[in-house]
């Protein structure tokens, strides 16, 4: 399916996970809407808005399993964390509690909100090798105390790529009276699941991973009940009702000022996409190099897994331990003598390696790495 996308022919992609990448025909239709943008601005961003979004958001609550008013679009999955940790109300004593597995930038985020508001961002320690869901269960939830007020966690964790149990940790909260809100950046068509069925309060993803959707798309579920609890992190029209829906939540989230809705309405010729192209089967095939992959890397000298073959630790998108190295040198090494895109970063002080596989990696992709990898680690 390389010929699908838009990527270069000579750099071996293997980072789908940071930013995605985009088809050709899904490119196309957003390119459509914005010269229909730019060819009456009036007439789509002041008439016909409303509606269009309303088909947007329909394609997007059927594949992900919501009804489509408890779901607005967002430029991303930062943004849509940011909305809820800035509207939830947090007094001096009270945790939020996280793993150590979090992305840097929404743990930053919540540093910065706990120095004014005097709560404290617990993350949690999980190993950087586990063996099941039940033990990241157990580790997770051991870190619940009487002052846990929000239990905030990744669906699939950034650095790591690790699966974290989240429908079990979502119910165990909901029985204790604990918010939840679920950092997806990398759940949506990576994983299969029913937003409703997950259970959390608040869901966050992103559309332009791994759904091919055009950049600045993702979206923000609030379970109805708990939707009375949020605020948009900007003030405009909604709450005049100027773009009337009936629905607060879509008032206030929908229009907060002129932006360019494209990467937005494009979703639904994403999921087309993915449809059309038998994902299950794509995905199936990424699952099966992907554990091939990480096999081959930890018979390297010094690399070891993160966590064993079973079938929902990880996916197609997994991250093995480097022996002791610097990141910044492989990585770029990597780049500039092999053309090989793949991250390279430490955490907790471990060098780590995160692989993407995705519909246009192939084999030969993953020999090449595997190749690579041992001429420019230390010796």
């Amino acid at each position: 399916m390389k010929n699908a996308f838009l990527l270069r022919d000579d750099i071996i992609f293997l980072n789908h996970g940071s930013f995605g990448a985009c088809p050709r025909e899904v490119f196309g239709d957003y390119r459509q809407w914005q010269e229909r943008v730019e060819s009456q601005p009036v007439l789509l961003l002041g008439r016909q808005i409303v509606d269009l979004l309303a088909e947007a958001r329909a394609a997007l609550g059927a594949y992900l399993g919501a009804h489509p008013d408890d779901l607005v679009y967002v430029p991303n999955s930062t943004h849509g964390v940011n909305i809820v940790a800035h509207s939830l109300s947090f007094s001096p004593g009270d945790e939020i509690l996280a793993t150590d597995h979090e992305y840097g930038a929404c743990s930053r985020m919540w540093e910065a909100l706990c120095k004014h508001s005097g709560a404290t961002y617990i993350q949690q320690e999980i190993p950087l090798y586990c063996e099941s869901q039940q033990e990241l269960v157990e580790r997770i939830w051991s870190g619940v105390t009487p002052r846990t007020k929000l239990l905030f966690i990744s669906h699939i964790t950034s650095p790591t790529a690790m699966h974290l149990p989240v429908a079990e940790l979502c119910r165990r909260a909901r029985e204790q009276g604990i918010l939840t809100l679920v950092d997806g950046s990398h759940g949506p068509a990576l994983l299969d699941f029913s937003l409703e069925e997950l259970g959390a309060d608040f869901y966050t993803g992103n559309c332009h991973k791994w759904m091919c959707s055009p950049k600045g798309a993702g979206f923000l579920y609030a379970e109805r009940s708990k939707q009375h609890l949020i605020e948009p992190l900007v003030i405009s029209w909604g709450d005049e009702a100027t773009v009337i829906t009936g629905n607060r939540f879509l008032d206030e989230f929908q229009w907060t000022g002129t932006s360019d809705p494209s990467a937005y309405l494009s979703v639904p010729a994403a999921i087309s996409f993915m449809q059309s192209n038998n994902w299950h089967d794509v995905r199936s095939r990424c699952r099966e190099l992907a554990q091939v992959t990480k096999n081959r890397l930890c018979e390297l000298p010094g690399i070891q897994p993160l966590y064993p073959d079973n079938n929902d630790m990880y996916f197609q998108f997994f991250a093995v331990a480097l022996p002791p190295c610097d990141v910044a040198e492989v990585k770029q090494r990597l780049y500039d003598e092999f053309n090989i895109e793949v991250v390279v970063m430490e955490m907790n002080s471990q060098p780590l390696l995160r692989v993407s596989v995705q519909a246009y990696n192939t084999p030969q992709d993953m020999d090449a790495l595997i190749d690579a990898l041992p001429r420019v680690l230390p010796h």
